[in-house]
């Protein structure tokens, strides 16, 4: 990790962004090092407010217990059986669907495209950015929340990009939104920031006005240096800064 980024960004965060919640930092190892296992639950996106309060988490294909989070987090390549329909209208008398695509054919054809890989490590170990130490090297940070602090980010990260979406609203799960998608967009040559946790099924378990805003760890430290050149020291922001 670089400390001196690591400072940079908090000094600036508290400067720019007063009050607003730290953002999450992950990637993938095989050495864990002091990082905890989550506690048991079923969603992977609840096991993370741990990890927002300061104690850092470690998963690994044991601990995600959803097959949609061992998926989106690389630890399994598989999908469930009828996953077309539990995603659509489900199978009368044997599985209720979630009807979050109009059938199960727009379910296959969306799945012909959608996004997969595999961990390149045994472990997604997730830590509060001022928890980070030397030895760790995140690949995505992941904000967690409101509107107006959504507003500063989205804003920031097409400060110095001329094309009109520097960040993507996906459709996916959860957890998808926070890990699969900002870390195979870290992999582009031009990534994109992902504006996530749209996910109704995820919904319950994060306060109603937060929503997730992840960025593949290269542009998130060029943001991070364009802050004081940016509409962070207009008036503008100014106005909105005074109500966080």
């Amino acid at each position: 990790m670089d400390q001196a980024l690591q400072e940079r960004f908090l000094e600036r965060w508290a400067k720019y962004f007063p009050n607003a919640e730290l953002p999450l930092a992950f990637y993938y190892t095989d050495h864990p090092g002091e990082a905890e296992p989550p506690r048991e639950h079923h969603c992977f996106i609840a096991q993370l407010a741990d990890a927002r309060q300061g104690r850092s988490l470690r998963f690994n294909a044991d601990s995600v217990v959803c097959s949609g989070g061992k998926r989106y987090l690389g630890f399994s390549q598989e999908i469930m059986s009828k996953f077309e329909y539990f995603l659509s209208c489900g199978i009368p008398g044997a599985m209720e669907g979630e009807r979050y695509k109009k059938s199960p054919e727009i379910v296959k054809e969306f799945m012909k495209n959608a996004p997969a890989f595999t961990a390149p490590a045994s472990y997604a170990v997730f830590k509060r950015w001022d928890r980070l130490e030397p030895g760790d090297e995140p690949e995505v940070v992941v904000f967690c929340a409101p509107p107006d602090v959504l507003s500063g980010l989205f804003t920031l990260a097409g400060f110095e990009e001329s094309r009109p979406e520097a960040v993507v609203a996906p459709f996916g799960a959860g957890c998808a939104t926070i890990v699969q998608y900002p870390y195979l967009e870290g992999k582009r040559e031009c990534p994109r920031a992902v504006l996530g946790l749209f996910d109704v099924s995820a919904r319950p378990w994060v306060p109603r006005e937060t929503l997730t805003f992840a960025i593949p760890m290269g542009k998130f430290a060029r943001m991070v240096e364009n802050m004081d050149e940016s509409f962070l020291i207009t008036p503008s922001w100014e106005r909105v800064k005074n109500r966080m």
